[in-house]
């Protein structure tokens, strides 16, 4: 990230709150790892919608790749989760995503990292991201993830 882009970095990630579900648990009685990535989903989905709501800078856009990193065992509460969303790269037909799933106790459980890409969906093929959607996303450029380990 350059440094004009860190002094446009928000002071806090966005944050959102998502529900768990009883039906969420697994087996072994904490929720599934796949519950984890649709939890991650909806907070990328409504912090997309507070951001590119009204229209302004709307584009469509397809999950290009998504990595996750269990930091603990997230169980069940009735109290939501909160989901830390902020953006951690902007490139020229995509832009990633970081998030940092806290339990209800504020003990992370899980961080994340997605990358979407910008689709023509007639076409079916990425496309450059428009002016408007770059220069919104940069409101809200962050830090890398931090995760513990990297190949």
């Amino acid at each position: 990230m350059s440094d004009e882009e860190n002094m446009n970095a928000p002071q806090t990630p966005f944050a959102v709150e998502v529900a768990l579900r009883w039906g969420d648990q697994d087996s072994l009685g904490h929720i599934n790892n796949v519950q984890i990535a649709r939890v991650v989903e909806e907070a990328r989905i409504r912090a997309m919608n507070t951001w590119f709501g009204g229209g302004k800078g709307t584009f469509w856009a397809v999950l290009a790749r998504q990595e996750i990193e269990f930091v603990s065992i997230l169980h069940y509460d009735p109290k939501p989760v909160q989901v830390q969303v902020w953006i951690t790269r902007i490139g020229t037909s995509s832009f990633d995503f970081g998030c940092r799933v806290l339990a209800p106790t504020g003990e992370v459980a899980a961080l994340t990292e997605t990358t979407l890409a910008a689709l023509d969906p007639k076409a079916g093929a990425t496309v450059p991201l428009p002016d408007a959607a770059v220069r919104g996303l940069r409101e809200h450029v962050g830090d890398p993830v931090p995760f513990r380990r990297r190949r």
